[in-house]
């Protein structure tokens, strides 16, 4: 077979040659040490968490080590594309402070010098590639209808379909050079597969960066590498496009792993060296019957980037609790460092956890009511306010005009050595503090309790003192002992049955008066700054 002319026949009008190609994508010039890692999602449907997983560990390691962070959008399923993914994909990186350095907008500015950025503008690189390996007889047209868009390794693997002769070998790899030029005439469609030199028993020794050496049963495949719309498949585009972007260090889910040795004889093929792979494990959580189950795009809600943004998630709790999915250790150190900055967390992308991380929401905000309760009045006014601009709209105005109180309300029990923790996602600043806003209308108090809740209210009318919080409590006890609750507490443990109850159960009816509930933060914060004029208003309304 003459393989050039075969690759002149199926490529007769190509743009650029391979070594034309090559010319414009120059090695990096990294610092030792330095890496360059790529975020590559497909923009056919919303960020999932475990995009966003990876994308973490991208940037960590290209950052801390002084290397190059870049976006690359893989959108060659034109048919599965959704409009305006790539800008929802953009938008959650830069709003969680993982900017790339690289990148391209659709339409727009383009920052980098190896680009396109987007795989539908890179065609005539991969066609340049293909038409290469074809001339070298080491990859084949193939004119069987089972190439119409199909990855054929991930169907294999699902054993959705056979491949071919032996489901590995394509018959189409012995056409003769006659036989090809008559299928073109007659205009039929051609994918370019991988002319695999795999026999389906040799094994290969191929490396995990997290998982370490891995032995596999070396690749006998002849994959699809252009699809017969000469757009290639993931594999094709992974190995050149890594290249000749310079990508060090490529992070993807494990679901890949199966097809690490395809990778190592395209590469081979292509003469390329691969990069270093780390294969995130899948993101895990509990069914209701206790059952471990993927977190899944169309069941799970939580699945979806866009989910903590609008449930009003503080971002820094949503990469605190992913970074302790990634590093266990990340927990003992954040115990040991409850101030410290997340940069200055010794972040190792190489040693991701070994077991299956598992999503739990409760765990989740645990840990954002601990990030929350860190910040300062003014920074949980800001960080409210910028939530509320993008998913409150009618909360802004009161917001913005009442800038002074709502940061004092956001104070109560705040900035001090044990600072509150109720609150774990901004949404429910509203709901939480109603009460500072207008008088509530629901009371948390039991019918067999409210003669005496009016009882003790009636009377805290002649005692209600707000010069300070000693003379307020100190009022607070006169009245208790007044009315015949205890005062001591000791005494109370001792003999429950003389008194009505004790200083506690009068503070809860002012509580309840005031606020509606039986709990809330510092009750004499939340009295001081509605005022002695509210306070009396809402007290009266029982007495």
């Amino acid at each position: 077979m003459d393989y050039q002319k075969l690759a002149d026949l199926l490529f007769p009008d190509n743009k650029y040659t391979v070594e034309e190609i090559e010319k414009k994508y120059p090695k990096r010039q990294l610092e030792k040490g330095a890496y360059v890692t790529r975020f590559a999602p497909s923009p056919t449907g919303f960020m999932h968490l475990g995009g966003f997983f990876s994308a973490l560990i991208d940037f960590n390691i290209a950052k801390r080590s002084g290397g190059v962070f870049y976006l690359r959008i893989e959108d060659t399923d034109q048919k599965r594309e959704i409009s305006g993914a790539s800008a929802v994909i953009m938008n959650i990186l830069t709003g969680y402070g993982l900017t790339p350095d690289e990148y391209e907008l659709k339409g727009g500015v383009t920052v980098g010098d190896y680009g396109p950025y987007y795989q539908t503008e890179r065609k005539e690189i991969y066609k340049a590639y293909a038409k290469k390996l074809v001339s070298e007889g080491k990859a084949f047209p193939c004119f069987c209808k089972k190439t119409e868009g199909l990855n054929d390794v991930k169907k294999k693997r699902e054993k959705k379909f056979s491949v071919g002769i032996n489901e590995d070998k394509d018959p189409c790899r012995n056409l003769t050079l006659e036989q090809i030029e008559k299928n073109l005439k007659e205009k039929k469609k051609f994918a370019i597969r991988l002319r695999s030199n795999g026999d389906g028993v040799s094994k290969v020794k191929l490396y995990d960066t997290a998982k370490g050496e891995i032995e596999m049963t070396a690749n006998c495949i002849d994959a699809i590498l252009l699809k017969n719309d000469l757009m290639p498949t993931y594999h094709f585009a992974h190995a050149i496009d890594d290249t000749l972007m310079g990508t060090t260090v490529v992070v993807r889910g494990e679901e890949w792993l199966p097809s690490l040795p395809l990778h190592y004889e395209i590469f081979n093929a292509l003469g390329f060296s691969q990069p270093k792979y780390i294969h995130t494990p899948l993101i895990y959580k509990f069914n209701e019957k206790g059952n471990k189950i993927k977190l899944s795009k169309r069941k799970h809600p939580e699945a979806d980037m866009r989910f903590y943004e609008k449930e009003g998630y503080d971002k820094q709790a949503v990469m605190e609790y992913l970074i302790n999915l990634i590093n266990s250790n990340f927990e003992n150190w954040r115990r040991a460092n409850p101030t410290a900055e997340l940069s200055e967390f010794p972040f190792n992308g190489f040693k991701i956890t070994a077991n299956t991380p598992i999503f739990d929401i409760v765990k989740l905000n645990d840990i954002s009511k601990d990030v929350i309760s860190r910040y300062s009045a003014e920074k949980c006014y800001e960080e409210l306010l910028a939530w509320a601009r993008e998913n409150s709209a009618e909360n802004v105005d009161y917001l913005v005009k009442d800038r002074e109180y709502v940061t004092k309300v956001l104070n109560i029990d705040r900035e001090k050595p044990k600072p509150r923790k109720d609150i774990y996602k901004w949404s429910m600043f509203f709901d939480l503090f109603d009460y500072m806003f207008g008088k509530p209308h629901n009371f948390e108090i039991e019918e067999n309790k409210k003669s005496d809740f009016e009882d003790a209210l009636r009377e805290y009318k002649k005692y209600l003192n707000l010069s300070s919080k000693d003379a307020w409590f100190e009022n607070v006890k006169k009245m208790a002992n007044a009315l015949g609750y205890a005062t001591d507490n000791k005494d109370y443990k001792q003999n429950p049955e003389k008194y009505k109850g004790n200083v506690a159960t009068v503070c809860e009816y002012i509580r309840v008066a005031i606020t509606g509930r039986k709990n809330s933060p510092d009750l004499f914060e939340i009295m001081t700054l509605l005022g002695e004029k509210e306070v009396l208003e809402r007290i009266s309304e029982f007495a």
